[in-house]
């Protein structure tokens, strides 16, 4: 292959790419370097002025019930949807007040079981007592004896009182009460449960997360009884705060991956969070890097296996995508798929999937490398084939590739974009259309549209979306190599590729393990998939407390 390669290039010019190549890796790594120290330096300053800098001072309710009920109107009246509903508790001689959002409650429990409870049914409870009520007792006896409802939570600080009010809760102000009460009446319109759109399955369960935390929390409990499974609340957004959770298996996680977890879940400091994707970015490793560091997944199933792992779920209310963590380049190519038929069939679809993974990289960059530089690797019969076809197309292969890779990449993005009736029957019809006229006008060779499509193809074999858009990223930075550099550049361009990934970690797991550092026992769920009976014990990559599945 040297001799080849020689013979097509002066030893200078070959000295000086190799050179050039070099230079560019090294200020690659530097700038990278230099890129997290300040993003570090940035984040420690941010950190260091959020523990210097004193919270507002949050007014207390006070005994007074007009005052706080000015003090809440003051804040928060002027939204149109806030309504506040004021009406007389007669028996206890009382007035009252509830407060609420439109639309983010459950109407019916409101005027069943508290309008109609304290403005009918509390009378004949209030009169058979012998004795007036106290503050203290009367938010004892209204949250103990008077409202049937689940959730009841009292509120002393106006702030708090406020943000509970807007994010759907309904508060309740009693005269003569120094603290309001919150009642869990949430009732928004939510989607139903649907099977995953972006993760379709042969074999296996049909539902995926919806946008509402606590139904994808639920979903997971549904999985399977067990104590073990623990999930922790916690909220993110500094103007507009949503709740994040965190679940994982509390006798199998690693304590010191848990730590890391909450410690960059902790540094979030960001005025929205609008989905689980701004999570990711936030919290990853390495944000330079063109390859995924947690893995997106809509499925349960997904979920509670990462779990049984040692592996770590990120959940955001108002998205149905969770995260697991940490995440290795092996998983972004499993389908939980595998695991549900025998191990033969298994396997033998996750080698395609490795095989396609390389085609989807490789196999434009491959072809400019045999066309323009070494066309003498090529079987002859083969050569003459291509070179038949491109007689006529006035561009080099480089350019010719580009045409189709960026017309491919656009009827792509296109389908995914237009209504779903007529999605797929656009990217269809417009990539046969597209392709047949560019052959017909001699723009690029009947074989390189044979390319083309496979490596399309294979790019859709990958289970993990985004992981399918990170090979495609790669896939031009490889064709651009083999165009300076042929093959030299090709196998130039997979070591860069090699050295990145073996120097990437994500949540300090190394990313290409178990291939490096080298785990034999992890090798059972690598390229094969190992019958059933063989996996009994979990990665010893995630360093788990329990060692062995049960």
């Amino acid at each position: 292959m040297w001799s080849v390669i020689i013979s097509h290039l002066p030893n200078w010019k070959v000295c000086a790419q190799a050179i050039l190549s070099l230079v560019i890796a090294i200020g690659f790594y530097y700038l990278n370097k230099y890129m997290r120290s300040l993003v570090e330096k940035k984040n420690a300053s941010a950190q260091k002025a959020r523990k210097g800098q004193h919270l507002a001072a949050h007014t207390n309710l006070s005994d007074h019930y007009k005052d706080n009920l000015q003090a809440i109107k003051q804040a928060i009246s002027s939204n149109s949807d806030v309504h506040f509903r004021e009406f007389q508790i007669a028996e206890l001689h009382a007035r009252a007040t509830l407060i609420f959002v439109d639309g983010m409650q459950n109407e019916e429990l409101i005027s069943k079981y508290v309008m109609k409870i304290l403005m009918a049914d509390v009378k004949q409870a209030a009169s058979d007592r012998s004795h007036l009520f106290d503050p203290l007792e009367l938010a004892s006896y209204l949250q103990d004896e008077v409202l049937p409802v689940c959730e009841v939570y009292e509120a002393a600080e106006l702030h708090g009182l406020n943000q509970s009010i807007l994010m759907g809760f309904t508060a309740l102000l009693v005269e003569g009460m120094p603290h309001a009460l919150l009642i869990g009446s949430l009732g928004m319109t939510t989607r139903a449960i649907n099977e995953p759109s972006s993760e379709a399955l042969l074999r296996g369960p049909r539902i995926g997360f919806t946008e509402v935390l606590s139904e994808n929390t639920s979903m997971l409990r549904r999985q399977g009884y067990s104590e073990e499974l623990e999930i922790n609340m916690y909220e993110v957004g500094t103007r507009i705060k949503r709740k994040l959770v965190i679940a994982y298996m509390k006798d199998i996680v690693n304590p010191d991956l848990l730590q890391e977890v909450r410690d960059r879940i902790g540094k979030i400091n960001m005025d929205f969070i609008a989905e689980s994707g701004y999570v990711e970015q936030l919290i990853e490793d390495d944000y330079l890097s063109p390859f995924q560091q947690s893995q997106n997944t809509e499925r349960p199933d997904r979920v509670i296996s990462g779990l049984l792992e040692g592996r770590i779920a990120i959940l955001l209310d108002g998205t149905p995508f969770a995260l697991i963590v940490p995440v290795t380049f092996s998983m972004l190519l499993q389908s939980p798929e595998d695991y549900y038929d025998r191990w033969l069939p298994g396997t033998l679809l996750r080698m395609l999937r490795f095989f396609a993974a390389f085609l989807a990289l490789m196999a434009p960059a491959l072809y400019i490398s045999f066309i323009s530089f070494h066309p003498g690797l090529i079987p002859t019969e083969l050569a003459v084939t291509i070179i038949e076809t491109r007689q006529g197309v006035p561009f080099p292969s480089l350019i010719e590739v580009m045409i189709l890779e960026i017309s491919i990449e656009i009827l792509r993005e296109a389908g995914i974009r237009l209504p779903k009736p007529i999605g797929p029957a656009m990217g269809i019809v417009g990539g046969l259309i597209i392709g047949e006229a560019a052959v017909q006008a001699g723009i690029v060779s009947p074989f390189l549209v044979i390319v083309v499509a496979v490596t399309a193809i294979s790019s859709f074999s990958i289970p993990v979306y985004s992981a399918g858009i990170t090979l495609r990223i790669l896939r031009f930075g490889g064709m651009l190599c083999a165009a300076v550099l042929g093959m030299f550049g090709t196998i130039l361009f997979i070591l860069i590729i090699c050295g990145h990934l073996s120097k990437l970690k994500s949540f300090g797991v190394p990313y290409v393990t178990p291939i490096s550092p080298f785990r034999l026992n992890d090798w059972k769920d690598l390229f094969l998939r190992a019958p059933l009976p063989f996996m009994n014990k979990r990665p010893d990559m995630m360093k788990t407390q329990d060692k062995k599945r049960r």
